[in-house]
């Protein structure tokens, strides 16, 4: 009788050494710092060259954890909370949010996808933003379009958000979300998404739709877009003071060698706009995105993208023009290790039509003059 409890302590063991075999959790994290040159930065009153040291130059700093559990049958449990950093104060990002670039939970099938609950990305984000400058891999926030218009850099997550991704078909892989508002007006503040992908040896090519109704009028602020939280991030196309964005593309890419090349079309539409002087119009953006990237060595990487924004504003007011940009982007990587590197980016940006200024993304301030200049070097480490 004596053995009793250490037989049942032993097989207490081995199932928890079952359960836990068949669960995994992991840390990982990305440190972004650098320096950065802007010319003819207006600060109040004053405008001149801006020297800063930056956090997430190319990459938003994070640190995060993950983890799945096996229920059997091909089916796991997930999870994903990513906190976002600035590297040189500490401070959280994403208007101070703990967990402010993504956080949620799900069911994940072998067979059928994923289904997940929380803050995360839409679907312009996973499909499209891939293979245009914006892309992770690539420019991400340095090289993202004006206003991040057509959010291909995440400028805004979703809040309140169910999300279908599917599993991968032959190449083809497909999703869908949506954020509810989370108050009695159902329709006031929420979003919904839906995109799809298709790779074929080194040929890729995706599509995607995005809308958000009635995030500039509503007092929600527990809805799936946060208006302080773009506020805090300075560059969201809802600083354009719009009622409802309606934002669509497709892109292509093609690898040959150590060469891939891109193009990436999106169309931006802000309803019941106050931007560039219109009384309560439409203002739309059409974003042309040719990038391209070159390994010269396994170690270094040179990357090159040209962006045209075309800007449409109804009901003009006093300023009675459509505004327009172009920017020119240049990378340089060099790989210490597969975890760390260093860069060199350089971006120019010219802007169109009578009072126009330049406003290279994240650079620190709009131009006192229709041209910018920024110039960034960083170092990277993930862990």
């Amino acid at each position: 009788m004596k053995k009793l409890p250490i037989v049942v302590a032993l097989s207490s063991v081995a199932v928890a050494q079952s359960v836990y075999a068949q669960s995994s959790v992991t840390l990982y994290g990305l440190i972004d710092a650098g320096f950065m040159y802007t010319n003819n930065v207006v600060k109040g009153t004053t405008h001149g060259s801006l020297f800063q040291a930056t956090s997430g130059n190319i990459n938003g700093s994070r640190f995060g954890m993950k983890g799945s559990e096996d229920l059997g049958g091909g089916l796991s449990a997930i999870f994903v909370l990513e906190s976002g950093f600035n590297v040189q104060n500490g401070k959280e990002g994403q208007d101070s949010r703990l967990f402010g670039r993504q956080a949620f939970v799900g069911l994940s099938s072998n067979d059928y996808g994923a289904v997940t609950l929380g803050r995360q990305y839409d679907s312009l984000v996973d499909f499209v933003s891939p293979l245009s400058a914006t892309a992770g891999t690539f420019g991400d926030a340095g090289f993202a379009h004006p206003f991040d218009n057509d959010n291909l850099d995440h400028s805004v997550r979703m809040n309140n958000a169910i999300k279908y991704t599917s599993v991968n078909y032959a190449g083809l892989k497909f999703g869908a979300l949506y954020a509810f508002s989370n108050s009695t007006d159902f329709a006031v503040d929420r979003a919904y998404s839906f995109g799809a992908s298709y790779a074929i040896g080194s040929f890729k090519a995706a599509a995607g739709y995005l809308q958000i109704n009635g995030s500039n009028t509503t007092t929600n602020t527990g809805g799936a877009i946060d208006l302080a939280e773009s506020a805090a991030n300075g560059t969201g196309g809802f600083q354009l003071g719009a009622d409802r964005q309606r934002t669509f593309g497709g892109g292509l890419n093609y690898a040959f060698g150590p060469a891939t090349v891109g193009f990436v079309y999106t169309h931006s539409q802000f309803t019941d706009s106050t931007a560039f002087g219109s009384a309560h119009g439409s203002v739309r953006f059409d974003n042309y995105d040719l990038n391209g990237k070159y390994s010269l060595t396994p170690a270094l990487s040179l990357g090159l993208a040209y962006v045209y924004t075309d800007g449409h504003v109804d009901n003009n007011g006093p300023r009675n023009n459509d505004p327009k940009w172009s920017q020119v982007d240049a990378q340089i990587v060099y790989a210490f290790s597969k975890r760390t590197d260093v860069y060199l980016e350089g971006m120019y940006q010219h802007a169109i039509g009578q009072g126009n200024v330049a406003y290279v993304n994240n650079s620190g301030g709009a131009s006192s003059t229709a041209n910018q200049v920024v110039a960034t070097t960083g170092m990277r480490l993930r862990f």
